[in-house]
């Protein structure tokens, strides 16, 4: 084979020449042979001969049975999956060219002054440089890149271009990823699986990608039809120490949906925690709307929603309970979380069985290509994560697991007080991800998180979270692709007493939840992105039993009947581009629950209060016999409008059910909270959300400004009479109350993203109101008038910043406010047949004190030079640097005839920390 430049310059020659194609019959059999191979053979069987460059073909396997056939049917079977195409300059030679056409006449399709039409040379030809357009080569990197396959009488104008955009180190899909042609004034970014799409005019290109967390990638391309352009980016390594809850500069104007947030787990490492803890829950808590009962508390509320009304997603898989310790630790390993979504507006299609708002926490992918890792140690805990490669560039595996050794403390301590103590907790997660081909790859992830611990002498409690999701994903072809999902979650907890009487016992909870779903991509057109699917969920809840713990243990066993019930969904969501300046984010979900048996359940006498004396009788079910069904329909539609380039209005209007509730009566999530699926007796919650919000980036996306309202109203929200008893009672809804309710309020978010001083600004007011009215005094709170909820609190602000000094030392801070949660006192006192009595305010009358807080901290990254084992972070950090002795409840004790009010704190004293990272 020779070089073809050469002969390109003598076909200039001879395409004026008019001569006769001598046809010679091809006889072959091939399978699965290099089609370079291929060509030889027809060579040596024939006088034909063959110009091109092998590179062009190296990847390409062809298969294919000839029986005295002419050439161009054999050239044409043979290239027909390639990007290649041939022309026969005489009766033996052939020159085989990439990507376009040559052409023995001028075609009419270029005649015209179309202007996306364009004739390209053949960079491959002899030593041709590309050449591109006059300012724009500066940073380009080296060599176009041609996609498609030219075709005769091909008249469409544009053409599709699609891919994945990966990290280039560990073959992670990157999402929000923004991909520009600005000589167009077009452009698009990547999904959450790192997949776009461009529609484009064929001819030349110049195509950028942006992205906070990657380097920018800069490439002259050629279209010639349809084609596929993956692009590896490299890790932007100067922005690791700063602060950005954001993973794409402009997302926030552009996209439909509303109330979303993202975390960039990877930019959190600097934010001053309490202990030095990474901590993603307590992030998002300094985001506007998000806020928790008080410190250390375990649990979050949404838009003021109730702590149970979140969905909590761990890889498609539900986590019950994501904290250890009452809260002060978070039980997601931020080493080895990659995403972090919130959806507390307009929550999309796909997401069902919450009220208030869906944290989907992506799991990353391990390194395929090195064995890397990364540790941290801080006063009380320490974490590990590993990136294993199994079989290079196609699967790996990732381990991260994080301890704590504070029952080693504890024991060091001389304080009488903390000598029978225990307060432990570990977790660990695995993922492993492979690459089956070009269109498939499947992920597994396993998580098992454990907290023991003991406040009092006589008891040991414990709690456990377990959970793994399976994921196959598919692409069948350039518009369709999907995935079938698989998980199950379990959580439990356990107490042991040990008194001094004979009453020792253990006691224990279980809920367990499988769940499969097949979600589906349809890209019908530019204008419409469909996303469809279905689920079952199957709940089994073993609401609590009691056994007696040795032999002389006077403690009758006990069991309360286990629950059942199946969630089942359909659900389509359409991305609808109506015009350049309106975006239609639209979603319809039809939710269906069935409690099923086995199992009884109390009917009681209608026109009178709930109790034991008013049961009318007791139905039993048999196993899978349908004891309730509820279902309806919800409705996701969220709109964006462009009010200028970087300026936008948008809106939603959101309805959602939820057929699970939480049984607890405390303010804030307990460990032994327990859950109650919908049956006869308690009606599925329900809720419908409208916002309006404005966003505006400024000075080149480096600020981000925005300001949303809503309003929610809420159906069948659980409460509970005072003093009830909800765990091992077997007429639970005898304790119950359920109402309505209403929530509003207004959040501003101001964010720099880039910067020596970098972070944002939140605030929100919200308010938020219960209404338990009946016909019955017993069932009725503040005369059946709305009240405060137990997590109203009016005033949230935040304030979060990060200054570099220089390179590798930097200062941040944060700074927290928020009103006093509601709180019911003591207002006086009465004698009733000789005997004193308290009288209390009406239910959530008054407020604890506010709450404030300032942390700072000195973060020192270690040098980059290359030639390292591992590259090291430090952070000391103050936390409560002010020591404001902020109360997280309070409590009134009747001592000789006098009541006295108390207030319990978590950290009311300065706690420094000294917590060292290093990553390898």
């Amino acid at each position: 084979m020779k070089n073809i430049f050469f002969w390109c310059l003598l076909f200039i020659f001879q395409l004026s020449m008019a001569q006769e194609v001598k046809v010679q019959g091809i006889s072959l059999d091939f399978e699965n042979k290099s089609a370079v191979r291929v060509l030889q053979e027809i060579e040596d069987q024939t006088s034909y001969k063959f110009f091109f460059l092998e590179e062009w073909l190296q990847e390409y396997n062809v298969s294919g049975h000839f029986q005295n056939t002419d050439l161009e049917e054999v050239l044409t079977h043979i290239f027909q999956n390639t990007v290649i195409n041939f022309f026969q300059i005489d009766e033996e030679r052939i020159i085989l060219t990439r990507n376009n056409i040559i052409y023995d006449e001028v075609a009419k399709s270029l005649a015209g002054p179309r202007e996306d039409k364009m004739i390209v040379s053949e960079t491959p030809i002899g030593d041709v440089e590309p050449v591109f357009k006059p300012g724009t080569a500066g940073d380009i990197k080296e060599g176009t890149i041609y996609i498609g396959k030219e075709i005769k009488g091909n008249n469409k104008r544009s053409f599709r271009i699609s891919g994945y955009i990966t990290d280039a180190d560990t073959g992670r899909r990157l999402p929000d990823v923004s991909i520009l042609v600005r000589e167009r004034g077009t452009g698009t970014t990547t999904n959450n699986e790192g997949y776009y799409e461009l529609q484009l005019p064929a001819g030349q290109h110049l195509l950028e990608t942006s992205s906070l967390e990657s380097t920018a990638y800069r490439r002259q391309i050629v279209i010639f039809n349809d084609g596929r352009l993956d692009i590896e980016l490299e890790e932007n390594l100067q922005q690791l120490g700063e602060i950005v809850v954001a993973a794409n500069s402009n997302r926030n104007v552009k996209q439909a949906i509303t109330g979303i947030e993202q975390i960039n787990v990877a930019e959190i490492k600097t934010i001053p925690l309490v202990l030095g803890e990474r901590d993603i829950i307590k992030v998002a808590t300094t985001l506007p709307g998000i806020s928790t009962a008080g410190e250390g508390a375990a649990g979050f509320n949404v838009r003021g929603g109730r702590a149970d009304q979140n969905l909590i997603l761990l890889d498609d898989a539900v986590i019950y309970n994501p904290a250890h310790f009452f809260g002060i630790f978070s039980a997601i390993n931020p080493f080895t979380s990659g995403e972090v979504n919130i959806y507390k507006g307009s929550i999309p299609a796909e997401y069902g069985g919450r009220l208030s708002s869906v944290f989907d926490i992506k799991t990353r992918k391990g390194d395929t290509e090195k064995f890397t890792g990364e540790a941290s140690i801080g006063p009380v805990t320490s974490s590990l994560s590993l990136e294993i490669p199994v079989v290079k560039e196609k699967s790996a595996l990732l381990v991260g697991g994080r301890s704590t050794y504070s029952d080693w403390i504890l024991n060091t301590l001389d304080d009488p007080a903390l000598q029978n103590t225990r307060a432990s907790f570990y977790d660990i997660i695995a993922k492993y991800h492979h690459k089956i081909d070009e269109k498939s790859d499947i992920e597994a992830t396993g998580y098992f998180s454990r907290d023991v611990f003991s406040i009092t002498s006589d008891s040991l409690f414990s709690y456990e979270n377990r959970l793994g999701s399976l994921k196959f994903n598919h692409r069948f072809d350039e518009k369709n692709r999907g995935a079938v999902i698989l998980t199950n979650s379990n959580y439990k907890f356990n107490i042991d007493y040990q008194g001094e009487a004979n009453n020792n016992f253990t006691s224990g909870y279980n809920i367990n939840e499988t769940e499969l779903k097949l979600h589906l991509n349809y890209l019908y057109s530019d204008k419409h992105d469909f996303n469809y699917g279905v689920s079952a969920k199957l709940y089994g809840v073993e609401p609590g039993q009691i056994r007696p713990d040795g032999r002389e243990s006077l403690v009758e066993p006990f069991d309360i009947a286990g629950e059942r019930g199946l969630e089942t969904a359909i659900y389509i969501g359409d991305d609808f581009t109506v015009n350049e300046k309106l975006l239609i984010n639209a979603g319809f979900r039809y939710s269906f629950f069935t409690a099923l048996g086995p199992g009884e359940e109390a009917r009681y006498r209608e026109g009178l209060p709930r109790d034991e004396t008013t049961v009318e009788e007791i139905l039993e079910f048999d196993d899978n016999e349908v004891i309730k069904t509820y279902g309806g329909p919800e409705l996701r539609l969220s709109a964006r409008y462009f009010l200028g380039r970087e300026l936008s209005a948008k809106a939603s209007y959101n309805t959602t059910y939820q057929y699970i509730h939480t049984l607890s009566n405390n303010t804030t999530v307990s460990p032994t909270d327990t859950y109650k699926l919908s049956d006869g007796n308690i009606r599925p919650q329900t809720a419908t959300q409208y916002s309006l919000g404005l966003y505006r980036n400024f000075d080149n996306d480096m600020f981000e400004t925005s300001v949303e309202g809503y309003y929610r109203t809420l159906d069948n929200m659980l409460d509970f009479k005072v003093g009830a008893q909800l765990f091992l009672n077997e007429n639970i809804e005898t304790e119950v109350l359920q109402g309505e309710g209403k929530a509003y309020g207004v959040e501003f978010l101001l964010k720099k993203t880039r910067g020596k001083l970098n972070g944002w600004i939140g605030y929100s007011y919200s308010r938020s109101f219960i209404k338990l009215d009946s016909d019955f005094r017993e069932e009725r709170v503040n005369n059946g008038e709305f009240f405060p909820a137990n997590f109203d609190k009016p005033h949230d602000l935040s304030i979060v910043a990060n200054y570099k000094l220089t390179k590798r030392f930097s200062l941040s801070a944060n700074f927290i406010y928020q009103t006093g949660r509601p709180v019911t006192f003591p207002i006086g006192k009465y004698t009733f047949n000789g005997a004193e009595y308290v009288t209390y305010s009406d239910r959530n009358q008054f407020r604890i004190p506010d709450y404030y807080r300032l942390d700072l901290s000195l973060n020192i990254e270690g040098n980059h030079r290359i030639q390292k084992f591992a590259h090291s972070f430090w952070n000391i950090s103050v936390y409560n640097v002010l020591g404001r002795n902020n109360p997280y409840s309070v409590f009134f004790i009747t001592d000789n005839g006098e009541v006295k009010a108390y207030q319990s704190s978590i950290f009311s004293i300065p706690i420094p920390t000294i917590t060292y990272n290093f990553k390898f």
